[in-house]
Order: C-alpha cells, then sequence, then structure tokens
C-alpha cells in the first residue's frame, strides 16, 4: 500500500519562493507563458498563472515519479483492487474504452457495451411513444453527473425529450418538478445504486403514484432485482450498473440515460468518446505532458506546499454553471480522507473545499474575497472560445472578463490608498474548451477524474470509498421513530430540537 508522498521538498521550495510574486515569475522566465500550457484535443490547459517556478515543478514531477504514478494509471485501468476498503475495483473507465487488455477490464468493456444496446433500445421505444417529457430521480452520483451534462448540452435539436431531475428528499422538490408536467406524456427513471437510498425511494413512490402505477417507471442500479420487486418495474425496463464502478464515477453507465434521452444516443456517445480519448492520453503521455497528472500537482502544491485550504471553480460559460456542483462531489467525497490506505494518519492535509459559480454573475458577488481578502483561493478558470449561440459581442464580453479576471488575481495592482490596492499573488489555472460539444466535455469530466485519482495516490488514500457519509444517513434513520413519536431520542440536544418542532407544527 502506498505511504503517501513526502512533502518535505515542497515546502523547502515554497519557503524558496515566499514574496515572489506571480508577474515576476512571468518577467524572469519569459517562455513560462507557452511552456506551463498543454493542450490535448479540444481542452486547453495553461499553468503559468500558477506560483511555483520550473525547479519546483521538477520536485513535483519527481514525487510522482517516486510514487510510481504511471503504474497506478494502468492499476487503474487494468481492474487491479485500487478500493482497498471494499475489495474493488474501479473501472469506470471501461465503460467509455477499451484501453487495456487485461482480463477484468476487457470484461468489463464487453459488459458495459451489451448494456449501452439495451439503453439505445428502450430509447427507441421511448420515442415511438407519446412521452415528451423524463423525471430522473436520483440523488449525488446518481443525479450531479447527469444533470450537469443535461444542462450544459441540452439542445431541442439533439434529443426529443425534455429531461428533470428530481434529487432532494424535501417534498417541495417534487412538488414543483411535476407542477408543470401531464403525466399522461410523462416518464421516469429510478436511479440508485442499492436500491436503499432513502431520498430515491420516498420521491420514486411519489412518481409511481402520480403516474398512476409502474407501467411508465425505469430503473438503474447495481440491484436490479429490489428495484423491480420495490416498485414492480418490469425487467425489461431495468438496467444494471456495478460495484465497480462508484456512484460518483456513473454518468458513463446506464446511469447515464437521462443524458441519452436530452441528447440523443449519438450525442451521448460521443461524451463517452470524448472520455476515452482523454483515458488514452493519460495512460500514453509523459508525466511531463499529462495534464491530469499536472492538475493533481498543482492541487497538491496549493494544498500541501502553501496551506491553501479551499479552491474555486469559475466557468465562464452559462451552460457550466452545475460543474462546480458536481466537481464539489466528485473531489471532496473522492479526496475527503483522514487517514491513508493502511489506516495511518496522512500527512498533513487532504482535499481543500470546492467551490464556485459562473462568470460574470460570481464577480459581482464574492469576488471582492478573491481579490483583496486575507486568504487566497487557487482558481480554476474555464471558458470556451466558440460559442454557439448569435450575440458575438456579449461573447467577447464574457472572455474580456474571463482573460482579466485572471489577470487582475495574479498581479494586482499597487495604489497609494491602500483600500484602492489588489496584492495579486492570486493563482489560477485557465481552461478553455474550443467549443462545448458532447467530446470536449467528456474529456473535460474524465480530466477532473483522474486528476483525483492522482491526488489520492500522492496521498496514499484511496479515493473510491465514501464511508463519511453514511452515520448522517443510518442517524436519520434511527430518528425517524421520535419523530413519529414513538421513541425517545438519545442526544440531549437533538431531544430539545424535536420538542420545538413538535410544539411548533
Amino acid at each position: 500500500m502506498s505511504a503517501g508522498a513526502d512533502f518535505a521538498a515542497l515546502r523547502s521550495h515554497a519557503s524558496r519562493l515566499r514574496g515572489m510574486k506571480i508577474a515576476a515569475l512571468l518577467a524572469g522566465d519569459p517562455a513560462r507563458a507557452t511552456d506551463f500550457a498543454l493542450r490535448e484535443g479540444p481542452l486547453y490547459f495553461n499553468f503559468a498563472r500558477q506560483s511555483y517556478d520550473r525547479e519546483a515543478l521538477d520536485a513535483l514531477l519527481a514525487m510522482a515519479r517516486a510514487q510510481a504514478m504511471p503504474e497506478a494509471f494502468r492499476r487503474l485501468f487494468d481492474g487491479a483492487e485500487v478500493n482497498v476498503t471494499e475489495g474493488r475495483a474501479a473501472l469506470h473507465t471501461a465503460l467509455r474504452g477499451n484501453h487495456s487488455g487485461a482480463a477484468a477490464a476487457r470484461e468489463a468493456y464487453a459488459t458495459a457495451s451489451a448494456v449501452r444496446e439495451r439503453m439505445a433500445a428502450l430509447i427507441v421505444q421511448l420515442q415511438a411513444s407519446d412521452i415528451t417529457d423524463i423525471v430522473s430521480v436520483g440523488i449525488g452520483g446518481s443525479d450531479l453527473g447527469p444533470r450537469l451534462v443535461v444542462d450544459a448540452l441540452r439542445d431541442p435539436a439533439w434529443g426529443r425529450f425534455r429531461v428533470h431531475f428530481l434529487s432532494n428528499v424535501d417534498g417541495a422538490a417534487a412538488q414543483r418538478t411535476l407542477a408543470s408536467l401531464n403525466p399522461a406524456r410523462t416518464a421516469a427513471i429510478l436511479i440508485s445504486k442499492t436500491f436503499g437510498t432513502q431520498e430515491t425511494l420516498l420521491n420514486g413512490g411519489i412518481l409511481r403514484d402520480w403516474l398512476g402505477g409502474s407501467g411508465r417507471l425505469y430503473a438503474v442500479s447495481a440491484n436490479p432485482q429490489r428495484a423491480a420487486a420495490a416498485f414492480d418495474i418490469a425487467s425489461e425496463r431495468v438496467l444494471p450498473m456495478w460495484d465497480w464502478v462508484g456512484g460518483r464515477y456513473s454518468l458513463w453507465s446506464a446511469v447515464g440515460l437521462p443524458i441519452a434521452l436530452a441528447i440523443g444516443f449519438e450525442g451521448f456517445e460521443e461524451l463517452l468518446a470524448g472520455a476515452s480519448e482523454f483515458d488514452a492520453h493519460v495512460l500514453n503521455s509523459s508525466l511531463e505532458t499529462n495534464i491530469s497528472v499536472r492538475h493533481a500537482l498543482t492541487a497538491v502544491w496549493n494544498r500541501n506546499a502553501l496551506g491553501h485550504a479551499a479552491h474555486g471553480v469559475m466557468t465562464y460559460d452559462q451552460r457550466l454553471a452545475l460543474l462546480p456542483a458536481y466537481l464539489q462531489q466528485l473531489v471532496m467525497e473522492s479526496l475527503g480522507k483522514s487517514v491513508k490506505l493502511d489506516g495511518s494518519p496522512v500527512d498533513g492535509d487532504t482535499v481543500p473545499v470546492w467551490w464556485g459559480g459562473a462568470g460574470t454573475d460570481v464577480q459581482h458577488s464574492f469576488f471582492q474575497a478573491l481579490h483583496q481578502g486575507t486568504g487566497i483561493v487557487p482558481l480554476d478558470l474555464v471558458g470556451t472560445i466558440r460559442n454557439d449561440d448569435p450575440y458575438a459581442e456579449n461573447h467577447q464580453a464574457l472572455m474580456s472578463n474571463l482573460f482579466a479576471q485572471a489577470e487582475a488575481l495574479a498581479n494586482g495592482q499597487s495604489n497609494d490608498d491602500p483600500h484602492r490596492a489588489y496584492a495579486g499573488g492570486r493563482p489560477s489555472t485557465l481552461i478553455l474548451l474550443d467549443a462545448l460539444t458532447p467530446h470536449s466535455l467528456g474529456g473535460l469530466i474524465a480530466m477532473y477524474e483522474h486528476s483525483v485519482y492522482a491526488q489520492s495516490v500522492l496521498w496514499g488514500i484511496n479515493a473510491f470509498d465514501q464511508f463519511g457519509v453514511e452515520l448522517g444517513k443510518q442517524l436519520a434513520n434511527g430518528l425517524l421513530p421520535a419523530l413519529r413519536g414513538d421513541a425517545q431520542a438519545s442526544d440531549p440536544v437533538t431531544r430539545v430540537l424535536l420538542a420545538e418542532l413538535k410544539a411548533r407544527d
């Protein structure tokens, strides 16, 4: 088991560079702006405004070599037991491409391909019906990935169905989602890996009753028998997923059925192809040119060498507004660990808090703190080179704001009035998609998946379990009898809160 990297050398470089401005790094290294840029297909990344120099970058790359990063990726793709705490592989890459000769990977790819054929057949059946709207019911990884892709790529020219998402157990969410829909023209997909998730079961019951039965219910689950039994769904309308795919890595599987309905099956296959192309890049590139490795090393530099406790993702394309929410789960559920693979405490800190929003809106809300606050928040700034809307002047303004914010954050501005001075030194990575397409979005999501895995290798932690989400859910289930008045809570504060609830109900 990996013990994780030794960060002492990074801290030494951070001490050496303390006080060095990003503008000074650029001025002292004229080739930095181009040499610190990497491209793969329709994706471009510029790391020139990060606060490491070439010597520190060499140390970061040496750390990746010491952790046998290429071999770690090969183990992932081959279906080795990288999820050691649950004794499983993590073969989400096999859902979208065949990049391994290992038997486990080949079998997973063949299995996933067969299920995609079943997906295509179900879509043809739905297209032949009078259904106009689809409600996708799921939460976490069963919701955030499909929701992001559908929101980013929805276009009436690509798919004929309007797809809606229902995740929260709050009944107001179901009420609002269904208010404008016609039950006679609607179908629903219930997505749950175990089919024991409280939110999905409750909302699924609402949909079944609202639709007048289970005839237009579909399901995706790693427990298809339970899914069929719980809601009386015919087996031909239940698609499988597998325990070798974590929920937050599952949008490439049958969990992506809402995506295929929203953007068409060909669009879904293009999404997979874009991710598969990036998979090949990660497997075949040198460490120096591997974009996911560079992204991961940058994250570790900002967290462990510089101590930054937050990371922002700002999307200068409104269609990517849900990317920060998607990445919150992908990154923080994967990397929010405090023990290594062997159970020993981690050295230092792991994942920062990830958050963000869509530019230019966020410039008028929290960018004040990013520019002049006491803390530094490294950013991923994401934009698209070609816009698909007819408003060229708006796109020029959007891109000028994107580039200006990156420049201002890095370089700052001196002023005799301290209230008007900008310290600068705020690092960012600028990410550009040639255009927002299924292919480019698939590649972008795959880039982040592989960056997360690379960070887990560097920290010596497991990126594929999520035991931390379970305790609160267990306690919530245990409190239901107390809410009904059939039992008493053991926690004294909870007892007071329940009394307040009862008094005001």
